[in-house]
């Protein structure tokens, strides 16, 4: 929670706290400052022509944490957030709840581009803000977040055209798939239309995927034509095949080949997926030490099947242990593996075990 002390550095600030009191400018639940007083704060430094960077922060499938651990590790989460946040600021800006599961902050030191860049690498990173297992009494949700960003007077002249460039951000954020930070560049980002990207989803994204899925005959081309747009759509370098024997080949990298056992085991559903591969340790010794070979730090794995025939699994893997797999990005690995399925049922073939020859499947 701010105190009067940390908060009377800033002089907007000051004032408010000798006119309203400092309880009245917080928010009740995390501490930091209410939406209206971070709006007006934002207006004044625009009115006394301050450089500021302006950002608005959305945490990720923030409803799955109320609706698995209860709304009471919700409320810690966002207090504890919201500490990070305050904490990697200083006395550099200030961080407010804009509402729900969004906050706002007002950076006055960090407004070049690369000054931006290192900041949010580091909440990303280094301080932890964000991307990373929140320790709570009875469980430890994994946390991440989109941020989007602009600043004043670079990117607006405004504070309505200010907070329209954060929003665009923000929402282009969440298009390329969350857990991620888009800062402001007018060339990339001025001619974003909000209601464009919200058309812009996992339905757009499924017809794209049909659309190049189809240009080619073979099942290794059509796997290839269709990984620029998931290397875009899902921030991954490669698509593993895992065949019903245990064999698994790459779609990129034709010279990877491995194999694993006891996968039925304990994939019971049709998707699975984890950022902690330690935990399969002991539920499949086999595919944990596949995951090992490879440095594979977080796995998205989803069957391919169709009418009770089962073909494999296709497999998402990259090591880095930050990553998070959000539900768009498993939707549309589930609906290429029906892809692959229906495929594979038509034509009566099975998985390939190398992708070196396209014209075999």
């Amino acid at each position: 929670m701010y105190s009067a002390e940390e908060l009377q550095i800033f002089p907007f600030f000051r004032k408010l706290i000798s006119q309203y009191g400092l309880r009245q400018l917080l928010d009740p639940l995390t501490g930091v400052i209410s939406r209206g007083f971070m709006m007006d704060y934002a207006r004044e430094l625009i009115q006394e022509g301050t450089p500021f960077t302006f950002a608005i922060v959305d945490l990720d499938n923030f409803k799955y944490i109320n609706d698995t651990y209860g709304h009471h590790a919700g409320d810690l989460v966002l207090a504890d957030v919201a500490q990070g946040l305050k904490a990697s600021l200083g006395e550099n800006g200030v961080v407010g709840r804009y509402g729900g599961d969004e906050f706002l902050f007002i950076d006055l030191k960090n407004r070049a581009y690369a000054d931006k860049k290192e900041f949010m690498t580091r909440i990303y990173g280094e301080d932890r803000v964000f991307r990373r297992n929140i320790p709570l009494e009875f469980c430890s949700p994994y946390v991440t977040a989109t941020v989007g960003c602009a600043t004043f007077p670079d990117n607006a002249d405004s504070f309505d055209t200010l907070f329209e460039e954060i929003d665009k951000t923000l929402y282009r954020g969440k298009t390329k798939g969350r857990n991620c930070y888009i800062i402001y560049v007018e060339e990339k980002h001025r001619d974003i239309v909000i209601k464009n990207l919200a058309r812009s989803g996992i339905c757009s994204s499924m017809q794209n995927l049909i659309r190049q899925f189809e240009l080619v005959p073979t099942l290794p081309d059509q796997l290839r034509s269709v990984m620029p747009f998931l290397m875009e759509q899902l921030n991954v370098s490669d698509l593993y095949l895992i065949r019903p024997d245990g064999h698994i080949c790459a779609v990129r990298d034709t010279s990877f080949s491995d194999t694993v056992s006891g996968l039925d085991h304990f994939l019971y559903d049709d998707f699975f997926s984890t950022n902690r591969t330690g935990e399969l340790q002991t539920v499949c010794p086999s595919f944990y030490a596949m995951l090992k070979r490879h440095a594979f730090e977080t796995v998205l794995i989803v069957r391919v099947a169709m009418d009770m025939n089962q073909y494999g699994y296709l497999m998402c893997a990259e090591p880095r242990s930050m990553r998070i797999w959000q539900e768009e990005e498993c939707a549309l690995v589930y609906f290429l593996a029906k892809l692959v399925a229906s495929r594979l049922f038509i034509a009566r073939e099975e998985l390939p075990a190398s992708m070196s020859d396209a014209g075999k499947a």
